[in-house]
């Protein structure tokens, strides 16, 4: 599950660099009667953003559900994991760092859709933008930094379920080694 968690935070990540580094500066404003249209260069940002967030949707996913799946059959109660304080704060950073991913690499994608849809302004003074310059490349850096979070928690959870085990295997030690010392008591083994 690491390697899946990996890979799709690197295609988010590749993704978003490349679509920061194909969007054009501006469009080309052309002066129409009473309106200016701006001509967009042709370029796939708009899909790059989209697949970026695609594949950071699925890293994210991927890291929450490896989280508590159960290994080898054996599940660890939720309960069990977020006891330790370690798991806990790299969970919430991972979930943190996701959504801020997100939200840094939809937020150009979106606005740079709007652009190029509504390219048809009646204020003659447009400059014809482009989304903000940055947020992409910022969102993906992001992306990779959520999926490498998932990793460690990936790491802390393994950790975490070897912990539970061996309470595990330690309680059902202790109570065997009860019961066998248990000694019914004179009182009760005549009467019934």
């Amino acid at each position: 599950m690491s390697l899946l968690v990996a890979a799709l935070g690197a295609l988010s990540f590749l993704f978003g660099v490349i679509a920061e580094n194909k969007k054009p500066a501006a469009g080309i404003p052309i002066t129409g009667k009473g309106v200016v249209i701006c001509k967009y260069p042709a370029d796939a940002t708009v899909v790059l953003g989209f697949l970026s967030v695609a594949f950071l949707i699925a890293s994210t996913v991927a890291g929450y559900f490896s989280l508590f799946y159960p290994y080898k059959g054996k599940s660890v109660p939720q309960s069990a994991m977020f006891r330790s304080t370690s798991f806990l704060i790299f969970f919430n950073i991972a979930l943190f760092t996701g959504g801020l991913a997100a939200a840094l690499l939809l937020w150009p994608t979106i606005t740079e859709q709007l652009h190029l849809s509504r390219n048809v302004h009646h204020n003659m003074e447009t400059a014809c933008p482009t989304a903000k310059t940055g947020l992409l490349g910022g969102g993906a850096f992001v992306s990779l930094d959520s999926a490498l979070f998932w990793l460690v928690a990936l790491m802390l959870a393994a950790n975490v379920r070897e912990d539970y085990f061996d309470e595990m295997e330690s309680k059902l030690a202790v109570d065997d080694s009860a019961a066998a010392d248990y000694v019914e008591p004179s009182v009760l083994k005549g009467s019934a």
